[in-house]
């Protein structure tokens, strides 16, 4: 039974089914005693899988993909008064921003929401972020994966900036810097010593789950 109500939670939000039936889905699965867990990682991440494969298939486009995010948002909000009870294992530590002179912050966001499911902490610094509150947002959490969002060609030069703010500070060994947004491309990652760029949402949390797995 347990298993026919996580199975229906993520078809529901893989076939972007309304909130309020998703929500439903979550309610009854707290009553039945479903751990959170099960229900973050075998209901809601397994729905989130489902958006990701379409979207990478061209089934589904960035408003699917951005729709699928807000339902997983809304259902989120319902399980974090228990997550403060229950903790979902937590696979690492994420700072994220978009870097200084962009505000674009769509695939930032939606990026955010699929590490969230992942398990990753996730710690959103905004748009138009100075390289120093990166680095000190690295020190004060410990985290071991940064995320910069560039969308704009005219910023990518922050990034460099950042990148040898970290060696500076002395921490550069110690974090990933993951690229995301339409200013960067794997060639532009490996010119500035990034360690990955991602070609969108879905990629970029697989790689942080591929480096999870290895730390």
């Amino acid at each position: 039974m347990d298993t026919d109500l996580l199975e229906s939670i993520a078809t529901s939000l893989g076939n972007l089914e309304d909130s309020g039936k998703i929500e439903e889905l979550v309610n009854e699965a707290l009553s039945n005693g479903i751990s959170l867990m099960d229900i973050v990682e075998k209901g809601l991440r397994k729905g989130l899988d489902f958006v990701g494969k379409r979207y990478e298939a061209s089934e589904y486009f960035l408003s699917e993909l951005l729709f699928g995010a807000m339902l997983m948002n809304d259902a989120m909000e319902i399980l974090e008064p228990h997550l403060r009870l229950e903790k979902v294992e937590n696979k690492g530590v994420i700072v994220l921003g978009t870097v200084r002179g962009d505000i674009h912050d769509i695939g930032k966001n939606i990026f955010k929401m699929f590490a969230q499911a992942a398990g990753f902490e996730v710690h959103d610094l905004g748009v138009d972020v100075e390289p120093e509150t990166f680095v000190k947002k690295l020190k004060e959490t410990n985290a071991e994966i940064l995320g910069l969002s560039a969308l704009l060609t005219t910023t990518r030069s922050e990034i460099r900036t950042i990148v040898e703010q970290l060696h500076r500070a002395g921490i550069r060994r110690k974090v990933k810097v993951l690229l995301g947004g339409n200013a960067v491309t794997k060639d532009f990652a490996e010119e500035v010593a990034a360690d990955e760029a991602a070609l969108d949402a879905v990629e970029g949390v697989e790689v942080c789950r591929k480096w999870a797995k290895t730390k």
